[in-house]
């Protein structure tokens, strides 16, 4: 059942996002939006695995929030998620399917892939950013929990207060 519902969310963001004029990774619009590009600074942070980066790039009451679990607000809380998920990250790539802006709101499309404590995995994940004054005032990601949780080879969510 959750598969359909991404399936559904991830449809309408790419509907949404091909509408908007998108571009996808492998082309280079030398005309980017600014909202675009940070986003894409993001991806690069996380690629790198500059974790100082990835907060770095949110507004000092930003906030992540994957939907299935609370978000994570303020540069502190960041940081502590941050650091914890990239302790066990051994390699990430964000592999960017499409990217594009509606209003002021960036839609990313992407695979992750990862290894995660020793175990390769993968995991498909629709994007949803604000930015405020040049720095993200939020992110939301939308994915599939369960996929993702088996794909980094948990076997209870490191959110201890997941839904």
């Amino acid at each position: 059942m959750m598969r359909h519902a991404w399936l559904a969310i991830a449809s309408l963001g790419a509907v949404i996002v091909l509408g908007a004029g998108a571009m996808t990774a492998d082309k280079k619009d030398k005309k980017a939006d600014p909202k675009v590009e940070l986003v894409m600074e993001m991806v690069e942070a996380w690629n790198t695995q500059d974790w100082a980066k990835v907060v770095d790039l949110f507004a000092d009451d930003g906030s992540l929030h994957s939907m299935m679990v609370d978000p994570i607000v303020g540069k502190a809380a960041l940081t502590a998620r941050i650091t914890h998920i990239g302790e066990g990250i051994d390699e990430i790539t964000l592999n960017v399917r499409n990217i594009g802006v509606v209003g002021e709101v960036v839609f990313i499309e992407r695979v992750d892939e990862f290894v995660y404590n020793g175990h390769a995995g993968s995991v498909p994940v629709v994007g949803v950013i604000e930015i405020e004054n040049g720095e993200i005032k939020e992110w939301r990601e939308y994915y599939d929990r369960a996929e993702l949780l088996e794909a980094m080879g948990v076997k209870t969510d490191f959110d201890s207060d997941a839904r």
